[in-house]
């Protein structure tokens, strides 16, 4: 059988308000300071054993509050009939104000009621039996020592409940600030990896596969073409690179300013791709089949194009066996931006410069962001297989505006 766990310690100020009432009750007793006459005949020695009954009440005010509110009840009637301690009621008081403040949410809120039944009994049975005015005292009388701490207690349990949800919102607010704080970095984090992986990524992969060519060919021509490409893109790269830098120490301290990514680059893009073709290797074809005197396409939906078609000529120009790449842009009324770059597939024993798998990982992210749907991998049609990179890009307000 389970051993009963013993009850909690009284509270240290609670065992002082013992001790003080129980010292000056008992100093009252022995002066003869008593409020009223005993009734019935009764001693006045049972005034000072119901002292100490409602003392060890006053142990119990905080951990078994209803239970001292009990014994100091019995101890208070105790009292009256022998003659009545002010200390006796004082500390009655202070059992129902601790009841009210310290017992559970239904008696809290059911003990001022019932004090205030007690108190208007109080008031009109006296009043209908000895039909005098002064009878009215006795509820006056009631009151003080019942309604008066029930509706303190309620009053300071209020307030206390009221500062402990401010003090859970307060806490829940700087949670939510310090998940969104996080979000934000993380979400920031992202972006630059995809900003730092666009800019440079392609210039890397030029330098390392003209930089295998000029390994492997022995032609002395080809070798310095190669050696021409490879330090046009490392200088690109670089720059590109101390522009970002730049953008990140200082966004307002930057001199030159970042040129925008745009469609109407796309030549100047497709014509650096061709460069960084090795010869009879890709022949890479634009088609833009975009309507004239279109509205302006939003910022961010241009800039994401635009890094679709870099990020899929980049992965062309590693992985794609020699043939033709298809760059297109279309746009059909009232629907999205569709991006289209397809470009030869074949068995290969191996990419000509390493990948990460994070180019597709950025070009899929930038698409949802705005969000739109992204399709790339290989198709079989009529020419045989092809690895196909599909985008289609809404030009709403919304998704515009999700990525700035």
């Amino acid at each position: 059988m389970p051993s009963r766990p013993f009850p909690p310690r009284p509270h240290r100020h609670d065992v002082i308000i013992c001790l003080c009432g129980l010292l000056g009750g008992a100093l009252m007793w022995a002066a003869g300071l008593h409020n009223n006459p005993s009734f019935f005949g009764t001693p006045r020695w049972l005034g000072l054993i119901a002292l100490f009954v409602i003392s060890a009440a006053e142990l119990l005010r905080r951990t078994a509050p209803l239970i001292g509110l009990g014994m100091g009840t019995a101890a208070l009637a105790m009292d009256v009939v022998s003659g009545g301690l002010a200390a006796t009621m004082l500390m009655y008081t202070d059992l129902i104000y601790a009841s009210v403040i310290y017992s559970g949410p239904v008696a809290a809120r059911r003990l001022p009621r019932i004090c205030g039944l007690v108190t208007a009994l109080a008031t009109v049975v006296p009043l209908a039996v000895f039909r005098d005015p002064l009878a009215l005292l006795a509820g006056a009388f009631v009151a003080l020592l019942t309604l008066t701490p029930a509706w303190t207690g309620a009053v300071v349990r209020d307030h206390r409940e009221e500062a402990a949800a401010a003090r859970l919102e307060a806490e829940r607010i700087a949670l939510l600030a310090e998940l969104d704080r996080r979000e934000a970095v993380v979400s920031e984090r992202a972006r630059m990896a995809r900003e730092l992986h666009d800019m440079v990524a392609n210039h890397l992969s030029a330098i390392a596969i003209h930089s295998t060519a000029a390994l492997s060919l022995k032609d002395p021509a080809a070798t310095d073409e190669a050696l021409g490409v490879i330090r046009e893109n490392s200088v690109r790269g670089l720059a590109e690179m101390r522009r970002l830098i730049g953008l990140l120490r200082d966004p307002e301290d930057v001199r030159e300013p970042a040129a925008t990514s745009t469609l109407d680059a796309l030549d100047t893009l497709l014509e650096q791709a061709r460069a960084n073709a090795r010869p009879g290797g890709q022949d890479i074809v634009l088609a833009d089949r975009r309507p004239d005197g279109a509205a302006p396409l939003p910022a961010p939906v241009e800039l994401a194009a635009y890094r679709v078609v870099q990020e899929s000529l980049t992965n062309a120009l590693k992985h794609a066996a020699p043939g033709r790449v298809d760059v297109t842009l279309a746009h059909r009324p009232d629907g999205p931006l569709e991006v289209s770059v397809i470009s030869p597939y074949a068995d290969r024993s191996g990419p000509r410069a390493p990948g990460s798998g994070t180019g597709l990982i950025g070009m899929r992210e930038r698409v949802t962001l705005l969000g739109g749907t992204l399709d790339a991998g290989p198709v079989t049609g009529p020419e045989g297989t092809v690895w196909r990179v599909l985008a289609a890009l809404p030009l709403g307000d919304e998704s515009a505006q999700r990525l700035s």
